[in-house]
């Protein structure tokens, strides 16, 4: 995931009359070719997309194509109101579908603008519509809704670090890694399913919102941007991300923001927004995320091939909760989140994860290592090209390091890197073992047939999803050797393996 820092986290036409007997001599003649042409039969989508992690999260019998989010939200209530269009296509005939919805209040849906059904079972909104809906169907479900986003507390997964939608004095911060998505948007929330989002986003005056993509309008207007208030002058805001997004990656931020909007040197959008609150301890706070970022981002284009979005940046928040900092940053497409200012590290972490994580996400959640094992492998790359530790040596150092058994009590070694299992998957096995795995990897086959392997991957999954055994298997088709042996070592073993 993201980075994690310590404390600082859905009239029948009447017809001839015919004789009785007649009839029902044409009924039974009609019979078998009714049986042979087969009546179309629709079912419910699935409740989950069978990910062992999250069985309940994201859902079957549609693929999203898009969501257009209208979104208002009032800072001083912690209200959220919105109307979320989705476009999708049907992989099976439905009678009916669910989308992940935690907490909120629907108000109503429509689906191909007519009124349809729903209920509410757990984090499911189960969506039922008028008629059925064909296999290969194109649909639009509109949902209203609202309510106050809850914050993710108490986690396991994340050890405790608050994350989601976050409430902050003047807006929101949003990290939703892996499931806080569905905190405050309707949504198929699984990385198997991405889609291209539209943002509009209203704000009391004064305040900006910053999103995913490119900002594409900005007006200011009279409106009701709050059902507990009448209506005011407020800020509208509109982003897209026109690149495939897995849901986790989405955000929305609201505040106060300083803002440089150019490009990096080797020509691609950067925008940064800073949180002025962090601009009393780091008066240079904008400049340096600009700076870094566009270093950055212009080394992986050449380490990784081409950025594969419209614009980088950073979003900079002096987040806390209950008035504690928060403890992580987090890879959001187009431009990473940050709860703090942060070192280069952890720029170069979030920023690889661009490529790694969001334009090629995890196919299941026991995927993440190929999240936070490249990145980790990235930051150390970064570090090298700085003129510190080499990778070489960053790699050797985690080995020999013994760390203490992680929040949930696991030993280091014990987590299984391609299979961390669920309350343990941003376990450091999976980032500094999966750094670890790739090193050797590199060692074993040699640079070039490395970056060959690292650049071929993210080509041929760009804006998809990719498994473990799809990279081992690539791995082994580009260095030309057998490397069973050693995946099994570095990423299915509970054990320590021996160093190369």
């Amino acid at each position: 995931m993201a980075l994690r820092h310590p404390r600082s986290r859905l009239p029948r036409t009447p017809g001839r009359m015919v004789p009785l007997a007649l009839a029902a001599v044409t009924m039974v003649a009609l019979a078998p070719a009714a049986s042979a042409a087969g009546q179309a039969r629709f079912t419910p989508g699935a409740a989950g997309v069978g990910d062992p992690y999250f069985p309940l999260e994201g859902n079957g019998g549609y693929d999203v194509r898009h969501y257009s989010l209208d979104l208002a939200y009032d800072p001083d209530y912690d209200q959220l109101d919105g109307v979320v269009t989705i476009t999708a296509k049907a992989t099976q005939n439905l009678s009916s579908f669910d989308l992940d919805l935690s907490g909120m209040d629907v108000e109503r849906v429509k689906v191909d603008r007519h009124k349809a059904d729903f209920k509410r079972r757990g984090q499911e909104l189960v969506i039922t519509p008028r008629k059925g809906l064909r296999k290969g169907a194109t649909f639009t479900a509109v949902v209203t809704y609202g309510g106050v986003p809850q914050t993710i507390v108490g986690s396991p997964i994340v050890f405790g670090s608050p994350y989601g939608f976050l409430h902050t004095p003047d807006g929101a911060f949003v990290g939703g890694e892996p499931n806080g998505a569905s905190t405050w948007f309707p949504v198929n929330d699984h990385p198997s399913d991405k889609a291209t989002y539209d943002y509009t986003i209203t704000v009391p005056k004064g305040l900006k919102a910053v999103s995913n993509g490119v900002l594409t309008g900005h007006t200011n207007r009279a409106a009701a941007f709050s059902k507990r208030r009448s209506a005011t002058q407020a800020g509208v805001f509109k982003w897209r991300e026109n690149s495939p997004m897995a849901s986790y990656l989405t955000t929305i931020d609201i505040g106060k923001w300083d803002v440089k909007d150019g490009r990096t040197p080797g020509g691609l959008r950067n925008y940064v927004a800073v949180d002025p609150e962090l601009l009393a301890a780091q008066p240079d706070a904008v400049n340096f995320f600009f700076g870094t970022t566009s270093a950055v981002t212009d080394l992986w284009a050449k380490t990784f091939g081409p950025y594969p979005f419209q614009t980088t940046g950073a979003i900079a928040d002096d987040a806390r909760f209950n008035g504690q900092p928060l403890g992580f940053s987090l890879e959001t497409q187009s431009k990473p989140v940050y709860s703090a200012v942060r070192d280069t590290s952890t720029i170069a972490h979030e920023l690889a994860h661009q490529w790694f994580g969001d334009s090629v996400s995890p196919a299941q959640w026991k995927d993440v290592w190929m999240n936070e094992g490249f990145a980790t492998w990235a930051a150390w790359w970064w570090a090298e090209k700085q003129g510190g530790t080499s990778v070489h040596d960053a790699a050797r150092t985690a080995y020999a390091a013994r760390p203490f058994p992680d929040p949930s009590g696991r030993p280091f070694w014990s987590v299984v890197t391609a299979d961390p299992q669920r309350d343990t998957m941003f376990n450091q096995r999976v980032y500094n073992g999966g750094g670890m795995a790739l090193q050797f990897l590199r060692e074993k086959i040699g640079d070039e047939k490395f970056f060959t392997l690292l650049r071929t991957w993210v080509a041929q999954h760009r804006h998809g999803n990719g498994s473990t055994e799809q990279f081992t298997a690539l791995a082994g088709t580009v260095s030309g050797q057998d490397l069973s042996g050693f995946f099994k070592d570095w990423l299915y073993s509970p054990t320590k393996p021996a160093l190369p």
